[in-house]
């Protein structure tokens, strides 16, 4: 997790994001509220017994974004890290070797894929932002957007050994859904995904049908609360091995008794009040965490 040292609305990564709103002309005040947010969130984690590797963000250059680290890298469990290319030239600048030097201290790093080089052909892929993977089965879902180009996907997926599911997701204007991670979220026994939002009926089949296959059961989830982010949670696993479904606040109370009852079937449910970093960047619990899969050292 990355602690924001100057987050503010992004108008770069607004053009592609109707989840973001410029709330507040206040940069310092919506700075320390963010950070307010983000130290608790990371409270939060400690509490239900999840490790947290905090970094540190810098002042320069202004990253507005750095406080969503799952967009530029991924780590896998044959030590692997995958980094990856951004549509707006103010987030390539959160791709920082000083992070993954500290993450190497700890952990066994084998091998380093960068695919930022597809940013010079105008092709993006944002990391578990744009893709939603299913690790144990080796399945890749991602919604087509302008962050999300089926040739760097191809590359990804044919680099770890991934099968891709690629599908349109539209929000309830008609637009594209700008990543994956805020329409569904892929968990051990079960996925929380918006079908809604897949108006293609051949489609939306596909999805229904890999996922039965994968032997999940399907949480849907309403256009309304996928707008609250309820499609933007993490599956995390505790040090006692505990499953936790991590979301924020305003994601737990768009849920319904039914949908609740349905996850603690599997997980204990944990979130966080995140509405100042929701609403000015546009993301969410998940897009705060970048899971670290790889082998401890």
């Amino acid at each position: 997790m990355v602690r924001p040292v100057r987050f503010t609305y992004n108008a770069q990564t607004a053009l592609t994001n109707t989840f973001q709103n410029n709330a507040s002309a206040d940069a310092e005040q919506t700075q320390n509220l963010a950070l307010a947010e983000f130290d608790g969130f990371v409270k939060i984690l400690k509490d239900n017994g999840v490790e947290v590797i905090q970094v540190f963000d810098t002042p320069e250059p202004h990253k507005p974004d750095s406080i969503f680290p799952n967009n530029w890298v991924s780590f896998h469990a044959d030590g692997t890290v995958v980094l990856y290319p951004m549509l707006t030239e103010n987030r390539r600048w959160e791709r920082r070797r000083s992070i993954l030097e500290l993450i190497s201290t700890g952990f066994q790093i084998n091998n380093e894929i960068d695919l930022s080089h597809y940013e010079a052909e105008n092709k993006f892929l944002e990391g578990t932002g744009s893709m939603i993977l299913d690790r144990e089965n080796k399945i890749c879902y991602a919604c087509l957007s302008p962050r999300t180009h089926t040739e760097v996907l191809k590359d990804f997926a044919q680099k770890l050994g991934y099968r891709t599911v690629t599908f349109t997701s539209l929000d309830a204007n008609g637009k594209e859904v700008y990543h994956t991670n805020v329409m569904m979220c892929v968990a051990k026994k079960y996925v929380v995904i918006c079908l809604e939002s897949i108006k293609d009926e051949k489609e939306c089949e596909n999805v229904i049908f890999t996922i039965h296959q994968s032997g999940k059961e399907i949480v849907p989830i309403s256009l309304a609360q996928m707008n609250q982010f309820a499609g933007n949670m993490l599956e995390l696993h505790n040090a006692q091995g505990e499953s936790l479904l991590v979301m924020s606040e305003q994601a737990y109370k768009s849920l319904n008794q039914k949908q609740i009852e349905q996850i603690q079937q599997y997980s204990k449910i944990v979130y966080a009040p995140l509405y100042t970093i929701e609403t000015n960047g546009g993301g969410s619990a998940r897009c705060m965490l970048a899971e670290v899969h790889l082998p401890k050292k």
